[in-house]
Order: C-alpha cells, then structure tokens, then sequence
C-alpha cells in the first residue's frame, strides 16, 4: 500500500497521542508478535509499534517485516516508535484524503 505525503501527514496527526499497542522485543519479529500486531490493525487500523533493537538497520528490518507480514504502511518512524496503517477490509473506520 502506497501512500501520498498528504495521506501520511493526515495519519501522523491522527497517530500523536496514540500508545504504543505492539512491542518488539529482544527476541525479535516473532509470530506471536505479527499476530498481535494483526489483531491491533484489524481493531485499530493505526497503531504505534515499539521496537528495542539497538541499532537502526536492525529496527528497518523489523519494521519493514512487520509491514510485509501484516500488510500494513508504514507510515513514519521517530526513534524506536513507528506508526502502521491498514484499513480494515470491511467496515474502514478512519477514512484518509485522497491522494
């Protein structure tokens, strides 16, 4: 999914007071942690995901498995915090500009 910077500023205003609902931790992308972060997408449609990698190529990869694994955009990240879009199949409760 790919989204335009209008698309993606609108989503981070939307995503600022948001918690972090999906933590990654030392042991890594793990299945448990996609499913948890499927489930948080099909509820929430925007969630903040923590990662505790150490190093920043490290946190990319992670990021950007968890995005192809769960099919969400990636839509910023600040640090060890990134902020993941996927509309919900059915009902989309958070309707985005157009492009």
């Amino acid at each position: 999914m790919q989204l335009s910077e209008k698309q993606r500023k609108f989503l981070r205003g939307r995503a600022h007071s948001l918690h972090p609902l999906v933590t990654v931790g030392q042991s890594g992308l793990t299945d448990a942690v996609v499913i948890e972060a499927q489930r948080a997408l099909h509820d929430h449609e925007l969630i903040k995901v923590k990662v505790r990698a150490a190093e920043r190529e490290a946190r990319d990869a992670v990021l950007a498995a968890l995005g192809q694994r769960t099919g969400a955009a990636l839509v910023t990240r600040v640090g060890h915090v990134a902020v993941l879009y996927k509309p919900h199949p059915e009902l989309p409760r958070l309707l985005i500009p157009d492009a």
